[in-house]
């Protein structure tokens, strides 16, 4: 997101943040500091020292991750979010906090999943978002905050996956480029909403830069394309015709069984001109170029 907004805005307009040392190429790309969320007045400092005008939050634990440490996950999810919050209701700043496909839960209709419906999740990570949301729109109508936020579905990229649910698909391509062979955590017939990065990041580029009186709400579902590890598999083999996917569900299977199959995202499309670039087909295609390079360069 800070490459894609820096091409933008410039090198130096955009501040990337976290508690872990950046790696040598991130640090070359522009300004990166330390921050934790968890430190208010640490914050602060950072809003006032470097004139932050939008905070754009990503700090969570995910859904499989934040299962195995709910303490933490309760810290950094529902913590950590009313402290940016505050922040940018103090700072007048316009603040972005992505929520998931996990915000639903059993209780909601899965196909397809409307833009406001029942939201019941099972997870910390769904119920910490939930929480993130109504905050949001809660604060934007008490105070005027400027916070906006998309319902993400699974995210593919050729990043190393952040322990999410959706992120079998993202394993599979790195398996089967590597290796011909991928054993599956879903059952084959799983359906959930997904999205390549590169839409991913326009739809929030996109969200960020609308009027705010063309918004009728705060929070929106966004998506691309719904499919299965078996029609991704099917999609695969186009590239790796002898790719042997097995499956052998586990706990996760539990999670993606309580979330949307398809995700009505109608409404972003009527109040901002929503539109997706990438079907399955160019997903596939773009993933193995870009994890084929990878892996090629891992072996060379």
């Amino acid at each position: 997101m800070a490459r894609f907004l820096r091409v933008k805005y410039g090198q130096e307009n955009v501040l990337m943040s976290d508690i872990i040392k950046p790696t040598k190429s991130t640090a070359a790309e522009g300004p990166y500091i330390f921050a934790d969320i968890l430190d208010f007045k640490g914050l602060q400092e950072i809003v006032v020292s470097h004139r932050i005008d939008w905070i754009i939050h990503f700090s969570a634990l995910l859904s499989a991750v934040g299962e195995q440490n709910v303490p933490l996950a309760v810290r950094v999810n529902i913590e950590g979010v009313h402290n940016v919050i505050e922040l940018a209701k103090q700072y007048r700043l316009r603040l972005f906090v992505p929520s998931t496909i996990g915000s639903f839960g059993p209780d909601s209709p899965r196909n397809p999943t409307p833009n406001v419906t029942v939201q019941r999740p099972r997870t910390i990570y769904g119920v910490s978002k939930v929480h993130a949301e109504l905050l949001g729109e809660y604060y934007h109508h008490r105070f005027g905050l400027d916070f906006r936020c998309l319902r993400f579905p699974g995210v593919i990229s050729s990043d190393p996956p952040g322990g999410g649910t959706t992120d079998y698909a993202v394993f599979m391509f790195f398996e089967a480029l590597r290796t011909g062979k991928f054993e599956c955590y879903l059952r084959p017939d799983t359906r959930l909403p997904m999205m390549h990065i590169t839409d991913c990041l326009r739809s929030l580029w996109e969200f960020l830069t609308v009027p705010p009186d063309q918004l009728r709400r705060r929070v929106y579902n966004v998506t691309a394309m719904s499919f299965t590890p078996e029609e991704l598999a099917e999609e695969l083999r186009k590239y790796v015709p002898h790719l042997q996917v097995s499956y052998k569900p586990d706990s996760r299977q539990l999670i993606a069984d309580s979330w949307p199959q398809v995700f009505d995202d109608s409404e972003a499309r009527k109040d901002w001109g929503w539109e997706h670039k990438y079907n399955l087909e160019e997903l596939v295609k773009t993933m193995v170029r870009e994890v084929g390079a990878q892996v090629q360069g891992q072996k060379n």
